[in-house]
């Protein structure tokens, strides 16, 4: 990517912004190539979900994630590039895809400020590939045409263009100096307060017999195809009023500080939404980021109860024995590209509104070479949400779920132009699509499971979902 010596903050003018526009072009003519350009600026505070609800369209395709506790939030929309693949080597792909387009970029702004300068953000599938009539494919990613962020008291704006030789650099120049204004002195007043649906009208269950599934899957257990499978439900809801996926990002937010809030649309209406408390794999300064979570227990009605729960959780056999698998997993799919794991002994207790898991935080220094989207292709899916051996137990869901997840515990995030980014598993999920709703719900099968425990297991993690999509 080149970067300009241009300050955006210092020559604020239409007239200089055209200067920039207009060089920009002269580069694009020079390389044969259109430019993808960046501008960024640091602006006062903005909350980037009401950003993003003042200027909310369904056709526009969109990202929105925000982790309270970690004191990040993201939003961007409309797509100025747009790539997607399928297969097994989508995430490679997708790493040329970067590639390409970054050698073919310019940036200006503060560009050492986090979210700073272009970003690709990613909606991925939880399998390599997708039915035809799929919400999303099996991967897109997209460049924003505009981009709000915030990291603890910091907030950049981003705008994002495709520079052709013979641009319309007076068209352009107004559009990005009309939105640079907007985003300085931003009217919080436009956004619309829409409500979520009062009920759902009806429900009706995807898939097959749920517990028979998880009964053949420990007769498999027992019959030494794999260790462990993740089989998960899917439950469509209907109901009176249409769903509105920020109006349930906003209910999200507020009651799952520790999680991964976050909306992700097509382009045609339906959103992917949800608030995750996994994340699967962060890059930043050269370190890499990840983590071990499994085994599940209630939250308890008082103190004295939850911390009995989770006592009963860090001694609990089938739990540990179900944490050491993922950890075990992690170890052996990151093994060749060289990086020394650190983590505690032991996992620790990550209490959530309503559940809690055995919660190990992992890192390592990253080699030279190494790219965030090469962990991603490795770490997915994790134990947690796949299974292990990853091959067999993958196979187990396709055969034993009877839906196909779509976006549900895919990997969902960002690449960064630094080659850093974040990506979390897009679990605790539900697409909406206008008056419907299919919310995901999975457990751990292992020996030692219960058909009957891992159901009542789903139904609390429904629970939650149903209660944040509907008033």
């Amino acid at each position: 990517m080149r970067v300009l010596p241009v300050n955006p903050e210092a020559n604020a003018t239409p007239e200089s912004l055209r200067a920039f526009l207009t060089q920009c072009a002269a580069l694009a003519g020079e390389a044969g190539r259109p430019q993808l350009v960046s501008i960024s600026l640091s602006v006062e505070h903005l909350d980037p979900l009401a950003v993003l609800e003042s200027i909310f369209e369904p056709t526009h395709l969109h990202f929105y994630a925000e982790r309270p506790a970690q004191g990040f939030a993201v939003a961007g929309a409309e797509a100025v590039l747009e790539f997607t693949a399928t297969g097994p080597g989508r995430f490679a792909a997708a790493q040329a895809f970067i590639a390409r387009t970054l050698a073919d970029a310019i940036a200006i702004g503060p560009l050492e400020e986090a979210f700073a300068g272009p970003h690709f953000f990613f909606a991925s599938s939880f399998a390599d590939e997708v039915p035809a009539d799929a919400a999303f494919p099996a991967l897109r990613l997209f460049v924003p045409r505009w981009q709000v962020a915030r990291r603890e008291d910091r907030t950049v704006a981003v705008a994002n263009l495709l520079i052709t030789p013979d641009a319309p650099i007076d068209v352009l120049a107004a559009k990005v100096w009309k939105a640079h204004a907007k985003f300085r002195a931003f009217d919080y007043g436009r956004a619309k307060r829409r409500e979520r649906p009062s009920a759902p009208k009806e429900t009706a269950e995807l898939g097959g017999d749920y517990p028979g599934a998880v009964a053949q899957a420990l007769q498999e257990i027992a019959g030494g195809d794999y260790h462990k499978v993740v089989l998960a439900r899917a439950r469509r809801l209907a109901t009176r009023e249409q769903f509105h996926p920020l109006s349930v990002l906003n209910h999200l937010r507020q009651h799952y500080p520790e999680c991964y809030a976050f909306s992700i649309g097509n382009g045609r209406g339906a959103s992917f939404i949800g608030a995750s408390p996994e994340r699967l794999v962060r890059v930043a300064g050269g370190r890499m980021h990840t983590e071990a979570l499994a085994g599940s227990a209630p939250r308890g009605d008082s103190a004295s109860a939850d911390a009995a729960c989770a006592r009963e959780l860090l001694h609990s056999e089938k739990d540990l024995r179900e944490h050491r698998l993922v950890l075990e997993s992690i170890a052996r799919r990151v093994a060749d590209l060289g990086l020394k794991l650190e983590h505690a002994a032991q996992p620790r207790v990550l209490g959530l509104a309503n559940v809690q898991h055995l919660h190990l935080p992992i890192s390592a220094t990253l080699p030279a070479g190494v790219q965030i989207l090469d962990l991603v292709a490795r770490l997915h899916p994790t134990p947690a949400v796949g299974g292990t051996p990853r091959a067999a137990a993958v196979s187990a869901i396709a055969r034993l779920e009877g839906f196909s997840r779509g976006l549900y515990a895919g990997p969902q995030g960002w690449v960064d132009h630094r080659g850093g980014g974040e990506f979390f598993v897009g679990i605790r999920s539900a697409l909406v699509d206008g008056r419907t709703a299919t919310v995901f719900a999975g457990a751990g099968i292992v020996a030692g499971s219960s058909p009957e425990k891992e159901f009542a297991e789903t139904e609390l993690k429904f629970q939650a979902l149903i209660k944040a999509l509907t008033d």
